[in-house]
């Protein structure tokens, strides 16, 4: 089971793909939206089976995906080499140890349906603020703060659970702690926001 792997973020499995792509039919327009630009280095951290990180292979320059589960992670590669990307690495590790896991800094660092598992929140954004290039940048998609029973896709609740969701100004707060600035914030409908960081000046 995914969540017995240590240092796996509590609530963050792959869920069901059937429902999974009825919440993200367009990963692409997601992508756009946090503000992933062609020629970018970016690393799709956490990122599960790909889903977000072929669209990302599409604009950016190269790809690093990394997340701890093996499994997830050759699902993701295999994503991709179907579709015929050869811009991206994988790397399996764990998030808090991101600086080591890629051969340079990134010019954006993507985590989406994550953030809201990781137990010390303040010490990811270090990790992320130390991944990044100058001018880098680090967009968190997460769940609203809303009540699961009113996040319906196919007719039944979805996402992680109620006491895990975190606001947009708790996510803000958590990045902020960790070194990193809001530079601004977004809407992914139906049920997520774009929280979009840039680090501070040392």
């Amino acid at each position: 089971m995914t969540s017995a792997i240590p240092g796996f973020f509590q609530g963050t499995e792959m869920p069901n793909s059937d429902w999974w792509e009825a919440l993200w039919p367009n990963p692409a327009a997601v992508v756009s939206a946090t503000g992933i630009k062609p020629g970018m280095d970016v690393i799709d951290l956490c990122c599960g089976d790909g889903w977000f990180t072929l669209p990302i292979a599409r604009v950016a320059r190269h790809v690093v995906a990394i997340d701890i589960d093996a499994d997830l992670l050759e699902a993701a590669r295999h994503r991709l080499v179907e579709s015929g990307a050869t811009n991206c690495d994988f790397v399996a590790g764990d998030a808090y140890e991101l600086a080591r896991l890629t051969p340079r800094p990134a010019d954006f660092i993507f985590m989406a349906n994550a953030f809201h598992g990781v137990p010390d929140r303040p010490r990811l954004a270090r990790a992320v603020r130390a991944a990044l290039g100058p001018g880098g940048r680090f967009a968190i998609v997460n769940w609203h703060q809303r009540p699961r029973e009113t996040t319906m896709i196919q007719g039944e609740p979805r996402g992680p659970r109620t006491e895990l969701r975190l606001s947009p100004e708790q996510t803000v707060a958590a990045a902020e702690a960790g070194g990193l600035r809001l530079a601004n914030m977004v809407e992914v409908p139906p049920y997520h926001y774009g929280a979009v960081f840039e680090q501070t000046t040392a």
